[in-house]
């Protein structure tokens, strides 16, 4: 059970290197980023932890700021599980207060859904976190779509935004940080209330 002190740890979910940067499997990445910059702090390598991590708090400092652990596994998605829950074990927080960032393809681009359990969907990423965490974390889901045409989804989640995507992409992005921290700070009914469109 967490206690209300305990710090959350979000990991934004993606894959390492500059290729990978712009692709739609790596939205957790870019929100991560955002919220790092958010923060003022930069990501360090985490000890006994294949992830890049950063201290630090949201909210409004002294009146309802809240200990968060950003985090991105820099194992490839496939993986990303191991990571995650070494940093859960190194910083002592429970998997309830464990909040991923990750693209979702049954989603139109750029729609946020934000919940607490459920399946993998077919997600890789989640697969791998589910089967070392158990099914009950937050998850904020951030709607890329369904490949157009017969496009294998592997092709597609490894793609970068189109030209047309990447107009929006950095309010969308902005938006998903937003629902993090809402998640953390109000709670997930009232995060979704705002933010689940």
């Amino acid at each position: 059970m967490a206690a209300t002190t305990d710090p959350w740890l979000i990991a934004g979910l993606g894959n390492p290197g500059p290729d990978y940067a712009g692709n739609r499997h790596n939205v957790g990445f870019m929100v991560a980023d955002l919220l790092a910059g958010r923060m003022g702090g930069t990501f360090k390598s985490a000890k006994g932890a294949r992830a890049q991590v950063l201290e630090g708090r949201v909210g409004v400092p002294g009146v309802s700021s809240t200990r968060v652990i950003l985090a991105k596994p820099m194992s490839y998605m496939n993986v990303s599980g191991g990571p995650t829950k070494a940093l859960l074990d190194f910083y002592g927080v429970p998997a309830a207060r464990l909040v991923v960032v990750h693209d979702e393809l049954d989603i139109d681009y750029g729609v946020l859904r934000l919940k607490l359990g459920g399946g993998d969907n077919g997600h890789n990423g989640l697969k791998s976190l589910t089967k070392l965490l158990g099914r009950d974390y937050y998850r904020v889901r951030f709607g890329v779509g369904r490949p157009p045409g017969r496009m294998q989804v592997a092709d597609y989640v490894l793609k970068n935004f189109s030209s047309t995507e990447r107009k929006e992409l950095d309010y969308f992005v902005d938006r998903a940080a937003d629902a993090c921290e809402a998640l953390v700070l109000e709670g997930l009914e009232r995060a979704q209330s705002t933010y689940n469109s």
